[in-house]
């Protein structure tokens, strides 16, 4: 299995009524995938420990989803490992009063990790091109009327990759996940919230109501993707069918970029090295 193969190059074409949403890669099962993603999870641990020595570098984790496609599973099942104390995760929801009164991304700014942090954004700041352009909310937004005509989706596709361009060249390595389910799976999905009687409090009428607009959401969704994915930001589209893969290929993504900074603990220098021995044979010959 290839990880290129999920990651949208930037500049493509691609079309997402293409795109696989049952793939399971090699893999035959989720057995198969079992221990391979708790050795991920373990290495996971290791390189956050690392991170938040270094003290550098931040990263932003993006889950983008249509309803039931996962996103709470796979932060559930993925980070499980990490430590809460250098990890945040912030869920995006329907922007209050006091987000309204600032720009769109303002929220997101607020949220962001710190040096050696991980941000997890359950939803984020795509939602400005997606729900708010399904349902044309921008008129909610208390822009003035001269700067909401045009192509204002262009322009916004525009000031992400522009402030995700200003954060990639502040320290921050930024992934971005869009879970992609089919239509098929997310009813079959709804009906088991619906049958099962541990799972009633996840279901909403509204996720019904949403259903209406699928075609919409999957059209916003391509145009997002292909507008915003860029070499230092890219999207990588997940089949979502199979959760047990998903969770297992995003491991396996999130691995391998953290893998690449070559991530170290501090070193000390010799007069360091020195102290810590006297600070040793102190302790050691305490009465």
């Amino acid at each position: 299995m290839k990880i290129s193969d999920f990651k949208i190059k930037e500049g493509s074409k691609f079309r997402l009524s293409e795109t696989k949403t049952d793939s399971t890669g090699n893999l035959l099962s989720k057995e198969q995938a079992d221990i391979p993603m708790a050795q991920n999870i373990i290495q996971l641990a290791h390189l956050q420990n690392k991170l938040y020595a270094q003290d550098k570098y931040g990263v932003i984790i993006i889950f983008q989803a249509m309803d039931t496609a996962g996103k709470d599973g796979v932060i559930k099942h993925v980070m499980t490992g990490l430590n809460p104390q250098s990890t945040h995760v912030h869920s995006f929801k329907q922007p209050s009063v006091e987000e309204l009164n600032h720009d769109y991304l303002w929220r997101a700014s607020q949220n962001l990790p710190e040096r050696g942090h991980v941000g997890i954004f359950n939803r984020s700041y795509y939602e400005e091109v997606l729900v708010v352009k399904v349902h044309d909310l921008i008129k909610n937004e208390k822009l003035p009327q001269n700067l909401i005509k045009g192509d204002v989706w262009q322009k916004r596709y525009q000031q992400i990759n522009a402030f995700e361009k200003y954060l990639y060249q502040n320290g921050y390595i930024i992934l971005k996940f869009f879970l992609n389910i089919s239509k098929e799976e997310q009813k079959n999905r709804l009906i088991e919230r619906i049958d099962d009687k541990s799972k009633n409090w996840k279901f909403s009428a509204a996720d019904i109501e949403e259903r209406q607009y699928w075609d919409n959401y999957q059209k916003c969704y391509q145009q997002m993707i292909q507008s915003t994915s860029v070499k230092h930001a890219p999207w990588y589209v997940i089949p979502s069918d199979n959760k047990w893969f998903s969770r297992y290929l995003i491991s396996e993504i999130i691995l391998k970029t953290l893998s690449r900074l070559k991530l170290e603990y501090p070193s000390l220098n010799e007069e360091q090295l020195l102290s810590l021995a006297k600070y040793k044979e102190q302790l050691l010959n305490e009465q």
